[in-house]
């Protein structure tokens, strides 16, 4: 599985039920998670963070590697999505496909995803099952069964993954456009899944260097939540994965593009029955305090049909399907904050971006009501509070934010937007949505072809790509 760049955060769309639970996990948000997590590092490296949470007798069970697309290289690009794939191809233990049989045999759930910065797996089942899934994965972390006749399989399964996902998504074609435009030094430059002609051209051979490089203790780490006894867990994980060699943890600062130094712009011609609209702006991530004041930007611009885009652009001037944005608070390396639109039939794309770039120059120029500043905090806080109802949201939460800095951070979210002023979003909105900040991306559609019909341009920005 990918996880797109640009995937939107939905926000707003719980109304009073996440209003009340707001209300009811008030105290949660107090503790925070600090308070309740443990941390601790094998002597061969491997990183393990346990959260207990006995709300019900099932445990999820995650591993993750410092591994995405930004670790590749020109002309190699797709080995980690790759590696995902064959790391379901068997060790010596196991044959092919049988961590997913055995897994589900013991009434579990499993999955895996690869995005620019990590690839993560795992299982979520019953407490009393965790051991199974802890030994497949520190089989596979150490064993892994690299073979021809899986790899030649595999490739084809990702060349078609490819063809279908994007080659024929108008939408997400451009997406990757837009992103090789807007990135030329750093590594987000090109796409998760690697350009086809790389995927057609990389060997066995790579697949393995690229296993021995990165799949190791030291380069990766564990994010077990659910219902456990720590004491009991760690002495399990130190029996699987203890005895596995340490290995060493590639570096993982990469070039960084320097300021954009005028705006740029792409069109791509597709059949397609929509045009479709992308901005993307160069912008911090949560290294910086301004990447909180954007996610204010992003809940005030698009969340919910409260939202000044849907109010404007959909419901009163009737410009747009959708309009939407998002923002890259937990990329590794500075990203883009987006907005994007998909223009009603009839209606111009030009009109559609005149109308975004008002809603822009207003938050520039005007201070946000307090009123709506609240609302939207309220959004923010009830969504990250509400997320974390779920054992596998917990977890992930806490891995994409170890990706990213560090899951001791978490606990700064609600603080951070809570700071933020109406004279922030002024600044913020002046210093980063300006247009020699920003490369915009226009889908111009063509007729189909003699007995075909255009692709939809699916308008849901925020699916997680298979």
């Amino acid at each position: 599985m990918l996880i797109a760049g640009w995937k939107k955060r939905g926000r707003g769309k719980a109304g009073f039920f996440l209003f009340v639970f707001f209300l009811l996990s008030a105290s949660l948000a107090e503790a925070g998670l600090q308070d309740r997590v443990f941390e601790t590092t094998l002597s061969n490296g491997l990183k393990v963070i346990l959260l207990e949470n006995p709300k019900a007798p099932l445990v999820t069970f995650h591993i993750w590697y410092r591994v995405g697309s930004r670790n590749e290289e020109c002309g190699k690009t797709g080995l980690s999505h790759m590696l995902e794939h064959m790391m379901f191809k068997g060790t010596k233990k196991y044959g092919p496909e049988e961590y997913s049989r055995i897994v589900q045999e013991n009434g579990g759930q499993t999955n895996a995803f690869t995005s620019r910065d990590y690839t993560g797996y795992f299982a979520t089942l019953r407490s009393d099952r965790v051991q199974v899934v802890m030994d497949l994965e520190a089989d596979r972390m150490a064993n892994l069964n690299l073979r021809e006749e899986d790899f030649v399989t595999e490739r084809m399964v990702v060349i078609e993954e490819r063809r279908q996902r994007t080659e024929d998504d108008p939408q997400s074609f451009l997406m990757e456009q837009l992103e090789a435009t807007a990135f030329q030094v750093q590594p987000y430059h090109w796409p998760i899944i690697g350009w086809m002609e790389d995927i057609m051209r990389i060997t066995l051979e790579d697949l393995k260097r690229h296993y021995q490089t990165y799949y190791n203790p030291a380069n990766s780490f564990l994010v077990v939540v659910g219902d456990f006894h720590k004491g009991e867990m760690l002495s399990r994980i130190e029996k699987a994965f203890g005895g596995i060699p340490r290995g060493i943890a590639p570096k993982q600062e990469k070039p960084q593009d320097p300021p954009q130094s005028g705006e740029r712009r792409i069109f791509v011609k597709k059949e397609a029955q929509l045009p479709f609209l992308v901005m993307g702006y160069r912008i911090p991530n949560l290294r910086h305090p301004d990447a909180y004041v954007l996610e204010v930007i992003t809940a005030i611009l698009s969340g919910g049909k409260s939202s000044r885009f849907y109010r404007k652009l959909v419901l009163e001037k009737q410009l747009a399907l959708e309009a939407d944005s998002g923002n890259s608070l937990l990329s590794k390396d500075p990203a883009l904050f987006y907005i994007y639109a998909v223009p009603l039939p009839g209606k111009k794309v030009e009109e559609v971006e005149k109308s975004l770039e008002e809603e822009i120059e207003r938050l520039q120029k005007e201070p946000v009501d307090q009123r709506e500043l609240e609302k939207v905090k309220n959004q923010l806080e009830s969504s990250f509070i509400y997320s974390q109802d779920s054992l596998f949201f917990q977890a992930m939460l806490l891995a994409r934010y170890e990706i990213a800095q560090s899951w001791k951070i978490i606990d700064q979210y609600l603080p951070q937007i809570q700071r933020v002023t109406p004279k922030d979003i002024q600044r913020v909105a002046r210093q980063y949505l300006i247009p020699d900040n920003r490369t915009v991306g226009t889908l111009v559609p063509l007729p189909p072809k003699p007995g075909q019909e255009p692709p939809a341009g699916s308008p849901g920005m925020d699916r997680m790509i298979r």
